[in-house]
């Protein structure tokens, strides 16, 4: 999608960038970022040519997170997790007349989706599920105590996670695509966190019913590991990659201040610049790896399901959630105090507070236990570079 980035910048710089700080302080979905994406029509930007979107690669839409949240952590968060529901939809249930025409929805009406795949009761385990489609004729019910549903009030559509039939193994999964009018949202928790307040990550009981049509054809198993998983780990480090590139940035405008208050020298801090630009670089560098293995693998589930493409998403996760707290940390350091302080140019304390919750969403333990038994059954690769 030719602009999708450049778009996504303007956004980012014109509004997002101007409301940031109230959205972080008040934790509030940021309403004037999303005005504006749904003016450019960027919500539908996954969405193929023919159904009226933008048809756009993963690429750009890695991009334009990279490019929100260098000015809004949270607004470029939301966008990702935006993402991630379409792309389910656009690789797994085109050949569902419903769904194709929920497509179309999304572009012609710039439909926000948001997720409902944790549950109190499982712990945050999202290949588990307690909640069960009821099947009622030609329609459905169901109700789950969702943990999380960010930015569960401005959704339009929730894409929600369930056992096939009450009887059904609690790994035995579908997907329904559920619309604001088909479902009722009673808030159980709030979203007062250090940071990725505008995410607004509230926990809700949720009850819908609608037609067994709204239920994706092909089992969550398949489209997790195929296209929820990787697309996550990509986007979500692209944002992590926005916030890193934003820290480098303030620190490179102080030490460029300090450099012209003292002409001639160079400034005891551009050493920690210089490794707050390589870590950048190393994370810059994984992202678009990630991107290239994923675009290889794209229109083949044997390639997707692999061990080794499993263990490479969930690398790219642990290690830039890692690498963003230690870019950011050494852009404090670079700034001192004008980076510690909340009302200079040089600020990084939001920074900071949203790159914490990098390494818990999908806890980095979590991931490196599963990869940790994937390890004692995976065999060493044939190929280049394997």
């Amino acid at each position: 999608m030719t602009g999708l980035s450049t778009q996504a910048r303007s956004v980012g710089a014109g509004v997002a960038a101007v409301h940031a700080a109230s959205v972080d302080r008040d934790a509030r979905f940021p309403s004037e970022a999303f005005a504006a994406l749904r003016g450019e029509r960027l919500l539908g930007a996954l969405v193929p040519v023919e159904l009226g979107g933008g048809g756009a690669s993963l690429f750009d839409v890695a991009s334009a997170c990279h490019a929100l949240a260098r000015h809004c952590a949270s607004t470029g968060m939301i966008y990702a997790m935006h993402q991630i529901q379409v792309a389910c939809l656009v690789n797994h249930a085109q050949a569902s007349p419903w769904h194709r025409a929920l497509l179309a929805r999304i572009a012609d009406e710039q439909l926000l989706l948001a997720s409902a795949t944790t549950e109190a009761e499982t712990g945050g385990d999202i290949r588990n599920s307690v909640c069960a489609v009821r099947a009622e004729g030609e329609r459905f019910t169901l109700a789950k105590n969702a943990s999380v549903i960010s930015y569960g009030d401005a959704a339009d559509v929730i894409l929600v996670t369930a056992r096939r039939t009450p009887d059904s193994p609690s790994s035995d999964q579908v997907l329904v695509a559920v619309t604001k009018a088909d479902c009722r949202l009673e808030k159980t928790t709030g979203w007062d966190t250090l940071g990725m307040r505008g995410t607004c990550s509230d926990g809700y009981r949720l009850e819908a019913a609608g037609e067994l049509a709204q239920v994706l054809p092909l089992p969550f198993a398949d489209m997790s590991a195929q296209t929820m998983l990787p697309v996550t780990h990509i986007v979500w480090s692209a944002v992590w990659l926005g916030i890193a590139a934003d820290a480098v940035s303030r620190a490179r405008a102080y030490v460029r201040a300090e450099a012209k208050r003292k002409p001639g020298t160079t400034p005891p801090s551009a050493l920690r610049l210089a490794e707050a630009t390589t870590k950048l670089q190393q994370m810059k560098a994984s992202v678009l790896t990630a991107i290239r293995q994923y675009e290889l693998a794209c229109g083949s589930p044997e390639l997707l399901t692999t061990l080794s493409f499993a263990t490479a998403m969930g690398t790219l996760k642990v290690a830039t959630s890692e690498m963003v707290l230690e870019v950011v940390d050494r852009a404090i350091r670079t700034c001192g105090l004008s980076g510690y302080r909340n009302d200079t140019p040089y600020s990084l304390g939001r920074h900071l507070r949203d790159a914490q919750s990098a390494a818990l969403m999908i806890g980095n333990d979590r991931i490196m236990s599963h990869t940790a038994n994937q390890l004692l059954v995976q065999r060493d690769g044939s190929g280049p570079f394997e």
